[in-house]
């Protein structure tokens, strides 16, 4: 026979029982127990969310900042990477918000912008790669002070997306906590313990 419903240990509740022995009529069963529930939003505030969107935010923002100087010193096709570089920033708000508040739609809304920083993150750090390296080619013979300071500009790029690529995977694993998780067939598991 299948089963139903199965606990999930969303809800503890452990009932103390008196020793059998020792007990009076009517005092088998305590007045109080206790009642141990695990919130989902609880679940997800302990992964920090407030910080980890601070820390995305400023990266987001660090890197369109370091775009507009290579949008200066170099040509308009980094503004294909620089702009979309704004997920981060709006995933970083969006987190804070969610460790902010417990409303759900919030919470539903950072994990899909820190899904889209993940993806982006991955991206970025291949197309800065590839800018990486047709500008070595390019300018190979070259060793201007200017060459090697866009060189650095992508360098920190590159490391700042990892960073966020990092930070993503650690707000998805949290986030997934809030939001992926069963909504229905579920019941308390209650522990009945005796006294000795």
């Amino acid at each position: 026979m299948r089963y139903t419903f199965k606990p999930d240990d969303c809800m503890v509740i452990t009932i103390p029982l008196g020793n059998l022995r020792d007990v009076g009529e009517g005092q088998l069963m305590p007045e109080k127990f206790t009642c141990v529930f695990k919130d989902a939003y609880k679940v997800f505030l302990r992964g920090r969310p407030k910080e980890l969107g601070v820390a995305q935010f400023t990266i987001g923002v660090f890197i369109i900042c370091v775009g507009v100087l290579l949008l200066l010193e170099d040509s308009l096709g980094h503004l294909i990477v620089t702009v979309p570089s704004a997920l981060f920033v709006v995933g970083g708000i969006l987190t804070c918000a969610a460790g902010s508040s417990p409303i759900m739609p919030v919470v539903k809304l950072a994990f899909i912008f820190n899904i889209l920083s993940l993806f982006w993150s991955i991206i970025a750090i291949v197309l800065y790669g590839l800018f990486l390296e047709g500008y070595r080619r390019y300018f190979y013979d070259s060793s201007e002070e200017g060459h090697n300071v866009f060189i650095g500009l992508i360098v920190v790029t590159c490391v700042l997306c990892g960073v966020e690529f990092i930070l993503a995977l650690v707000l998805l694993y949290w986030g997934s906590k809030a939001v992926c998780r069963p909504h229905f067939n579920t019941l308390p598991l209650i522990t009945i313990k005796q006294d000795a």
